[in-house]
C-alpha cells in the first residue's frame, strides 16, 4: 500500500505537467485560427524543447550559409561577373527560394549534383552560386524543407548526418578541384604569407549543427545512425 502511493505520488506531478501541455497545445491550436496579433505568439507553445532547438539550429545554419555566400563571392569575384548586372545581394535573394532549389542556369540540377556541377572543370556559369545552391538544398532537404518545426513534426536522423558528411567531403573537394592549368576552380582558404582559415571554420560550425541535431533527433526517436565510411580516394558526395 505504502509503494503504491509513494508511486502515485510521484507520477501525479508527471501527469498534471502532461496535461497541462496538451490542454495549452489545444488552446494554441484553437487560438491559431483567429487573425489576431495574440496567435502569433501562442505558436510557441505548440513547440517541444527539442522544436525550439531545431529553430535554433535552422535560423544559425540559415545566418551562416549567408556568410558563406558573402565571403565566397568576394573570394571569387569573377564568378559573380558570370551574370550581367548580377549583386551578392541578387544571388542571395534567389537562394531564399522556398522547397527544392533548382535553377536553368544550373540545367535544374539541385543538390549533390549542383555541387558536382560547381567543381566541374567544364561547367562555364557561376560556380559559387551553384556550390551554394546545392549545399542549402541539402541543408534545407536535412529539415525536411521547413523553416520551423512543430511538436509533431520529426526529422530525419539519417540525413542530417549524411548531410554533415557532405559538407566534409565538400570541404575536401574544393581544395583539389582544378583547372587545366592547375588553378583551383574555386578559391577558399588562404596560406602562406596571408592566412585565411575562415572558410574552414564556417563549414565546420555547419559540420558541427548537423551532427548535433542528427544526435539529438537519434535521441529522441530511439533511432541509431547508420555511420557512413568514405575514404579520400572516392570523395564523391552521399544521397540523401
Amino acid at each position: 500500500m505504502i509503494q503504491g502511493y509513494r508511486t502515485l505520488t510521484v507520477r501525479l506531478p508527471f501527469l498534471f505537467h502532461l496535461s497541462f501541455r496538451y490542454f495549452l497545445l489545444g488552446f494554441a491550436l484553437v487560438a491559431a485560427g483567429c487573425s489576431t496579433p495574440t496567435s502569433l505568439e501562442l505558436k510557441d507553445i505548440a513547440k517541444s524543447d527539442i522544436d525550439m532547438v531545431a529553430d535554433l539550429h535552422i535560423e544559425v545554419t540559415r545566418s551562416l550559409v549567408i556568410e558563406l555566400t558573402e565571403k565566397l563571392y568576394k573570394r571569387n569575384p569573377r564568378e559573380l561577373n558570370k551574370k550581367p548586372g548580377a549583386t551578392i545581394y541578387s544571388r542571395l535573394n534567389e537562394l531564399k527560394h522556398n522547397g527544392p532549389l533548382k535553377f536553368t542556369e544550373l540545367n535544374m540540377k539541385q543538390g549533390i549534383e549542383a555541387m558536382d556541377l560547381a567543381l566541374s572543370p567544364d561547367f562555364k556559369g557561376d560556380r559559387v552560386f551553384a556550390l551554394m545552391a546545392g549545399l542549402i538544398d541539402i541543408l534545407r532537404h536535412s529539415y525536411g524543407y521547413r523553416d520551423e518545426l512543430f511538436v509533431l513534426d520529426d526529422l530525419d536522423q539519417q540525413k542530417l548526418y549524411i548531410c554533415a558528411r557532405n559538407i566534409e567531403i565538400l570541404m575536401w573537394r574544393l581544395k583539389q578541384a582544378r583547372d587545366e592549368n592547375g588553378e583551383l576552380l574555386i578559391y577558399t582558404n588562404a596560406t602562406g604569407a596571408e592566412i585565411n582559415l575562415s572558410f574552414e571554420r564556417l563549414f565546420g560550425k555547419l559540420i558541427a549543427h548537423q551532427d548535433m541535431m542528427a544526435r539529438i533527433m537519434a535521441d529522441k526517436t530511439q533511432r541509431a545512425i547508420n555511420k557512413v565510411a568514405h575514404s579520400i580516394v572516392s570523395m564523391t558526395f552521399i544521397p540523401l
